[in-house]
Order: structure tokens, then C-alpha cells, then sequence
């Protein structure tokens, strides 16, 4: 049986998510014996206005729980909680939801406590560990939430909660942008004996296909293994031609990796 540690030996990866937060997937992916190639189609900007975002951590004490979907969300918010003069304390009498062991992680390291990490990073799951957690349906009627996320994100969640009674406020902390890309760069890298091309978000499929002026993004990506970190992203990637061959079970990088493994070990 084939080492862990070699069997993506041969295989080029190209990782699509922000340079930022690729070091960790592609040292992952290396160790495995992988040859990476990250090409950003996503970046992660600030906002050209922060004057919601800035009424709403000023009327924290309003909110009965915060929802972090990200750690981007997470980093993007309390930058401008700190810079705005506001202290971590504020936020000890809130219930807080971090979507993703990463999302929580990070909260815990700026000493913010927990209190709900579902065990489904979709916004159907997230919403249930929230109606698990008060007890059904009927204790989330009156309670109001903050939702500090992307500029552009899924309706689901929040419509659910006001279904519910909840009352919502969705508010933009950060913005995520069509990088400036080398187009034919690209189209060279791709075409070049890609074995496998890993989306961690909807935009990152998107991007790419507008990147490429198109909706089908299958002569583009023919030869390559389409690999997905989540069933919302799967389905971006499906309506843009894409027929998904690797997607883990939870929706994470490690779990990414494990599974891009394995589909690998198994050819």
C-alpha cells in the first residue's frame, strides 16, 4: 500500500482560494508528495463603506448572538471592532456561533468563547444547531442576531431565522474581487497537465468562469479533477459544466486534502 506521504507524488494541484489562506492547504498538499500551483481567482478586500458595519458594533448590546460563517468575517470584524475603540469584553454577554473549527479557533485565540460550532458548515445546518441550542424552533422568535460576512453570501440562514421570529441584521465586512489575473497565464497553467483543481468557495468557481468570459467552464477544465470543499460549492461548480469528482464528507481544508488523497491512492 502506497505512503501517504507519496501518493499525490506526479500530480499537479492548482489551489484557487485567496494566496493568503493557500499556505497551509498547498504545505498540505506537498507533504503528500503534490507539485501546487496556486491561482488565486478570489481576493479578499475592505469595504469602500464601513458606516453599517460601524452602527452595528457601536448597538452591540442590542444583539443577543453573533454568527461568524468565516474566519475572514472574523478577522474583517474585529479589525474594526479594536480600531473603533471597542473592547473583546463587550462581547462576553453575547452567544456566539462559529461556523467551521477554523472559525472558532480563531475566535478563541482573540478570547472569545463559543458557545455553537455546528456540525454542518451549510447554512440548513447551521440553522438547526442554532434551534438545537434554544431548545426548537420557538425559542429563536425574539432573539436578534448579527451576521458579520461577505458582501455577497447565501439568503438562506438569515431568511430562516426571521422565519422563525429571529430578527437578523446581515452586515458587509469584507468584499471578495476578481483578482488581476494573466488570462492567457492561466489558460497556459490549466492546460499544462493539471491533475486536479481545488474550489473552497462558490465565488472561486464563479470568478473563474468570468475570468474565462464564460458558463461552461467543461472544455476548460476537461482532463482535470474537479475537486470541492462543500455541497454548496459542488453546485456552483455543476451549473458552470463541472462534474465533481472529489468532496469530503465536512467541509474543511484538512478534510479537503484527505479526500483529494484518496481519490488519488485509488487510481
Amino acid at each position: 500500500m502506497e505512503s501517504t506521504d507519496s501518493v499525490l507524488a506526479g500530480r499537479t494541484i492548482v489551489i484557487t482560494r485567496p494566496r493568503a489562506q493557500a499556505e497551509t492547504f498547498a504545505s498540505e498538499l506537498e507533504k503528500r508528495g503534490a507539485d501546487v500551483l496556486i491561482c488565486p481567482t478570489i481576493e479578499i478586500v475592505e469595504l469602500e463603506n464601513y458606516e453599517r458595519l460601524h452602527e452595528a458594533i457601536d448597538h452591540l448590546f442590542g444583539y443577543d448572538w453573533l454568527v461568524f460563517t468565516s474566519t475572514n468575517a472574523v478577522d474583517y470584524f474585529f479589525r474594526r471592532f479594536t480600531n473603533t475603540g471597542h473592547s473583546i469584553t463587550e462581547c462576553d454577554d453575547l452567544r456566539v456561533c462559529a461556523i467551521g473549527e477554523a472559525t472558532a479557533e480563531k475566535l478563541h485565540d482573540l478570547n472569545i468563547h463559543v458557545d455553537v460550532i455546528p456540525t454542518e458548515s451549510k447554512a440548513e445546518g447551521v440553522f438547526a444547531a442554532l434551534e438545537q441550542f434554544v431548545g426548537g424552533k420557538e425559542g429563536l422568535a425574539g432573539l436578534n442576531f448579527l451576521l458579520p460576512r461577505a458582501a455577497v453570501a447565501r439568503d438562506y440562514l438569515p431568511k430562516a431565522l426571521e422565519a422563525a421570529g429571529a430578527r437578523v441584521d446581515v452586515v458587509p465586512v469584507y468584499r471578495t474581487v476578481t483578482p488581476d489575473v494573466d488570462r492567457a497565464r492561466l489558460a497556459a497553467m490549466l492546460a499544462g497537465g493539471s491533475d486536479c483543481i481545488t474550489f473552497t468557495s462558490s465565488s472561486s468557481v464563479k470568478n473563474l468562469a468570468q475570468l474565462f468570459d464564460t458558463n461552461d467552464l467543461s472544455s476548460i477544465l476537461a482532463d482535470t479533477a474537479i475537486a470541492c470543499i462543500g455541497e454548496v460549492t459542488a453546485q456552483t461548480a455543476a451549473q458552470y459544466g463541472l462534474a465533481v469528482q472529489v468532496q469530503p464528507a465536512q467541509s474543511t481544508v484538512a478534510s479537503l486534502v484527505e479526500a483529494i488523497t484518496d481519490y488519488f491512492g485509488k487510481q
